[in-house]
């Protein structure tokens, strides 16, 4: 039952994190935005997600303070502050509303890793691939809302806002979980201290090279999409929209085989096999591209490959990470290698506009495929180390 409300209180919050994404051509048409101004809105996100996170590793919130009332609080801020968004006059006041988002949206999504963990011992990578699997679902609903709600970007903002902030009110009915233990002394440095050794530095290297080309993707396939669907469909965006939605909503179940795979077979297994595919059809995706065969059908049902690996392994390095960090500082471990992962993708979304004019869609897949390439080979280290015999139940 608790997995059930945490994954329904995650879903519904992290409903705002993709909202100005979703309607970023309606947003560069009402506010004269570039590519690139339209981008910060995301690339605001993803900072201010880093800035909260780094904050609540440093002060140790996620194991010193109660679960459910600080993933309430991040999800009525982070609906606030989305909903700021509909009396922004302009991209200044937009940016400042959705870092504010990032870092409300900070106590809500390593908050919730750590709570489940604390309810799973045996079946725990399966219980945070659901719950990875919600925190997708709930990026991907803005771009159902705008496939639905047309051109009025206004009520997407409006639903994403109240879906957030009725995932708080959910939040507020999950218990403790049987695992949870007192609060740990006020130790500052244990955010990153617990990062340091061998095991945990590995892992947090693959999940590195996985950030990197995931929110790049699921940030720039919307517009990707479009200009494949130039000349093929009559309404571009709403086709774009719902391709967006299949494509990253797919990912929730990739998250939910990720996790009965990575409890079964073996985390490092799993984890690096998702990256060497995800990677793989990235660069498919690019020789395509190059050939000149990236029709719609053949370019949708390669990213569907593509949306179901790109995330499939994510819950696997917050899993192995709550196995092998110091106990008492699970949350502050989960939500420090989380800063670090975002910090990532704030460069690998921001340099999309730098390198499309110069290398096209195909090239930039082709960087994108860089990152599971080097995290797929640090897990494969990971596997050969002493820690491994604590992953997984000595499966690695």
């Amino acid at each position: 039952m608790a997995l059930v409300l945490l994954a329904g209180a995650v879903v519904l919050s992290m409903a705002p994190w993709f909202s100005a994404a979703a309607v970023a051509p309606h947003l560069r048409a009402a506010w004269h935005l570039s590519v690139s101004q339209a981008a910060a809105l995301t690339l605001a996100v993803q900072l201010g997600f880093v800035l909260g996170a780094v904050l609540s590793a440093g002060l140790n919130l996620a194991d010193r303070r109660s679960a459910r009332s600080l993933m309430a609080t991040g999800a009525l801020l982070a609906a606030a502050a989305n909903a700021a968004l509909l009396l922004a006059p302009g991209l200044g006041a937009a940016l400042l509303a959705r870092a504010a988002v990032g870092a409300a949206l900070a106590l809500v999504y390593p908050v919730a890793l750590k709570v489940m963990s604390t309810y799973f011992t045996r079946g725990r990578g399966l219980a945070l691939g659901v719950m990875v699997g919600a925190l997708t679902l709930g990026s991907a609903s803005p771009h159902l809302v705008n496939a639905l709600g047309g051109a009025n970007w206004r009520a997407v903002i409006l639903v994403t806002s109240l879906l957030a902030a009725a995932g708080g009110a959910l939040a507020l009915l999950v218990p403790a979980g049987p695992g949870a233990v007192g609060s740990p002394p006020f130790r500052p440095a244990q955010a990153w201290r617990g990062l340091t050794a061998r095991g945990p530095a590995l892992t947090t290297l693959g999940y590195l090279g996985h950030m990197w080309e995931l929110y790049a993707m699921w940030t720039w396939f919307a517009l990707f999409y479009s200009g494949v669907l130039e000349g093929h469909v009559r309404d571009v965006g709403r086709g774009a929209a719902l391709a967006t939605f299949s494509v990253v909503g797919l990912g929730a179940l990739g998250c939910v085989v990720g996790g009965v795979l990575g409890d079964r077979w073996g985390r490092t297994r799993l984890t690096e096999l998702a990256m060497w595919l995800s990677g793989g059809s990235a660069l498919l995706l690019a020789g395509l591209l190059l050939a000149g065969w990236g029709s719609p059908g053949v370019v949708w049902a390669v990213s569907l490959v593509w949306g179901f690996w790109i995330i499939a392994d994510s819950a696997q390095f917050s899993t192995i990470l709550s196995e092998i960090a110091p106990g008492a500082y699970v949350g502050t471990a989960l939500t420090a290698q989380l800063a670090l992962g975002f910090m990532l993708t704030a460069l690998s979304i921001a340099l999309v506009p730098a390198l499309l004019p110069v290398v096209g869609w195909a090239g930039v897949f082709a960087v994108w495929a860089v990152g599971p390439v080097l995290g797929a080979l640090a897990m494969r280290a990971l596997r050969g180390s002493p820690d491994a015999a604590r992953i997984a139940g000595g499966r690695g």
